[in-house]
C-alpha cells in the first residue's frame, strides 16, 4: 500500500475507528460483559458503545494495544504503516521524527507494544524437517572484555536459538527465534517443543543437548571441524541476516529486549513475501491485544 493509497483509506480518525471496529467486531458490535449485540453510538464520547443490556460502555480501543492511549489513532495507524512498510525496520528515533513525537519514551513505547503484536498467539508450529542451532550477537558491557568471551561462554554475547522449516523441495520457509539463557538440554528443549510440532524431523549440529528430545525424528549432523553453515545452511542464512539487520538498523541490541528484536525479525522474515499484508496483520493482531503499559515493558511482564 502507497503512502497515497493509505492516506486515502484513512484519512483521519473517524476512518481508523471505523475499520478498528470493523476488525474487533465483523459481524457487528458484542458487548464484553453481556455478550448483547444491540448498542447505540455515544455522542459525548468518541468512539464508544453503550450496551442496550446492561449499559456497559465500552469503546473501539478498549481491550486493545491502543487503550488508554493519548494519541490519536491516525497517529497509531501512521506508526503501523511505517513500521510495515519499511522492509529493514525502524529506530525509535526515527518514528519520533516521522510521526511528530514530542518525546522518545513515546515512540520507543509505540514500537514496543507494536513489537509485542508481531507475534500472532494463534500461529501453528513448524512442520516437516526443521534445522535447529544455536547462535549469539555481541553484547559488550563497559566490564565486559573487548574480545568476548570464546565458544560458548557468555562473557560479551548475547545468546539465542533458531529454527527454520524447510520445504520437501529443500526451501525456507517459516523460521522462530528466542532467546537463549543457557545451552542446558532443558532450555533448548523448551524452545524445541515450542516451536516444532511433535514428530517432525529435526536436524542439528549433534549438540549432546538435542539427544533429550522425546516425540521428533532427531538427526544430528556432526559438525566437528567442518564449518557449521555447510550442515546447517537455512538457519545460519537466518542468523547471519539477523546479526546484519540488528546491528545495522539499530547499531546493536539491548539485553533486555532481545526477545523483541527476535520477534520482529522473525514476523519480518515470515512476510517478506507479503509485505503487503503486513499492515493488515500487526492491525489485526493489535486490535486483540490487551493493554499493557510502560513499565510493564520495562520490567519484561508481557
Amino acid at each position: 500500500m502507497s503512502r497515497a493509497a493509505f492516506s486515502k483509506r484513512f484519512p483521519d480518525d473517524a476512518a481508523c475507528a471505523k475499520h478498528l471496529y470493523e476488525k474487533r467486531w465483523p459481524n457487528g458490535f458484542v458487548c464484553p460483559k453481556c455478550q448483547e449485540t444491540k448498542a447505540w453510538t455515544l455522542d459525548s464520547k468518541l468512539f464508544t458503545y453503550e450496551c442496550a443490556t446492561c449499559s456497559r460502555q465500552t469503546s473501539v480501543t478498549a481491550g486493545t494495544i491502543f487503550h488508554r492511549s493519548k494519541l490519536s489513532l491516525l497517529t497509531w495507524f501512521l506508526a503501523i504503516y511505517a513500521i510495515a512498510s519499511h522492509s529493514n525496520g525502524i529506530s525509535a528515533l526515527q518514528l519520533q521524527a516521522q510521526l511528530g513525537l514530542g518525546s522518545y519514551k513515546t515512540a520507543w513505547l509505540m514500537l514496543q507494544k507494536l513489537r509485542r503484536a508481531m507475534v500472532d498467539p494463534d500461529r501453528s508450529l513448524l512442520e516437516d524437517l526443521v534445522e535447529v542451532d544455536e547462535s549469539d550477537i555481541p553484547y559488550r558491557t563497559k566490564n565486559d572484555p573487548i574480545a568476548g568471551g570464546q565458544g560458548r561462554s557468555a562473557v560479551g554475547k548475547l545468546h539465542f536459538i533458531g529454527a527454520i522449516e524447510i520445504s520437501p523441495e529443500g526451501h525456507p520457509r517459516r523460521i522462530r527465534l528466542a532467546p537463549l539463557q543457557d545451552f542446558s538440554a532443558p532450555n533448548i528443549g523448551t524452545f524445541v517443543t515450542s516451536a516444532v510440532t511433535t514428530g517432525a524431523t529435526v536436524l542439528s549440529d549433534g549438540f549432546p543437548a538435542y539427544r533429550s528430545l522425546k516425540g521428533y525424528n532427531h538427526k544430528p549432523k556432526v559438525v566437528g571441524k567442518m564449518a557449521a553453515h555447510i550442515v546447517l545452511p537455512w538457519i545460519h542464512r537466518v542468523f547471519a541476516n539477523f546479526k546484519r539487520w540488528a546491528l545495522g538498523t539499530y547499531h546493536g541490541v539491548r539485553k533486555p529486549h532481545l526477545r523483541r528484536y527476535l520477534d520482529e525479525f522473525v514476523f519480518r522474515w515470515n512476510r517478506r513475501r507479503h509485505m503487503k499484508s503486513s499492515f493488515d496483520m500487526l492491525l489485526d493482531i493489535a486490535s486483540h491485544l490487551p493493554h499493557a503499559g510502560y513499565s510493564e515493558f520495562v520490567d519484561q511482564s508481557v
